[in-house]
């Protein structure tokens, strides 16, 4: 499946845009853009694709996609149909991270909602958003510049205290360097990334940053609430699913690739880690 770059662009003298979109279906492309986006789902079902993240979508849903994260929203079958009569509606919000200066985002008050934001690189749903929050998103294309602006504010300060939040695409499927402020956890990510393909423990990673192999262990689960092993395995099944997505030709090729020692391991970790065969996850793709 191609992936397609958008063009989002801010439109001039805005800070960010936002959309109020009904179609019979949504945009049934694998794509990406350098904005984030935050949607609210009004109506329609159907299947998200988000990284390597694939579930249902429904009425009241709300996802913050991060940067450069692909993306795209399936819906179901039935909102094909040339009789239908289902359509698809969605609020969509799309901004830079800085979308208000750098100088906004490192204020004290702000701390959530940068921290939330950068957890958008993976994506985030928000599991149980009231009825007033989505009802304020699906007003925002209403509103006058200043009003829209302070009450979008609003909405990324509520989403940022929202208490249950679900990181939807695993840490590995771009394979990309998250930057933290803590430059041990650099060094851990470093390490990983340039290191996954092959044959690493967690002695290896602790060895590398200069700590005794069981206090990593412990200090890894505190950080991540998961083993490193766990966490090594998502990330190997995350670059395996980039790719499958780019050539299925040879999953075992791909296993191998990816960090896995045998193909039964390797189709064991993925079905624990995405609830599907390498088989199935390339044949909802195509």
């Amino acid at each position: 499946m191609k992936l397609h770059l958008l063009d989002r662009t801010i439109q001039n003298h805005h800070s960010f845009n936002v959309s109020h979109n009904r179609y019979p279906h949504f945009l049934k492309i694998w794509h990406y853009h350098p904005e984030l986006e935050l949607v609210a789902v009004l109506k329609s079902s159907g299947t998200h694709f988000i990284g390597d993240n694939i579930e249902r979508f429904n009425v009241g849903d709300v996802i913050l996609i991060g940067e450069n994260l692909p993306h795209m929203w399936l819906n179901d079958e039935r909102y094909f149909y040339d009789d239908s009569k289902d359509v698809a509606e969605a609020v969509g919000v799309h901004f830079k991270k800085n979308f208000l200066g750098e100088l906004f985002l490192k204020a004290p008050e702000n701390k959530k909602i940068y921290e939330l934001l950068n957890k958008a690189d993976r994506g985030v749903k928000f599991v149980g958003v009231s009825k007033e929050t989505i009802h304020d998103m699906s007003r925002l294309p209403e509103l006058k510049p200043f009003e829209r602006m302070m009450l979008f504010i609003e909405i990324l300060n509520r989403l940022a205290h929202h208490k249950t939040m679900k990181v939807l695409s695993t840490a590995g499927f771009l394979n990309t360097f998250f930057k933290t402020n803590n430059k041990r956890l650099d060094k851990i990510y470093e390490f990983v990334y340039k290191n996954f393909k092959s044959a690493i423990n967690s002695k290896d990673v602790a060895e590398f940053i200069g700590m005794n192999p069981s206090a990593f262990s412990r200090y890894f689960k505190r950080i991540h609430r998961k083993t490193f092993t766990t966490y090594l395995n998502e990330v190997r099944v995350g670059y395996s699913c980039k790719l499958l997505l780019e050539d299925s030709g040879n999953i075992s090729a791909i296993a191998y690739e990816s960090g896995f020692n045998n193909l039964s391991n390797f189709n064991r970790q993925f079905r624990m880690i995405m609830k599907l065969s390498p088989s199935e996850y390339i044949q909802i793709h195509t």
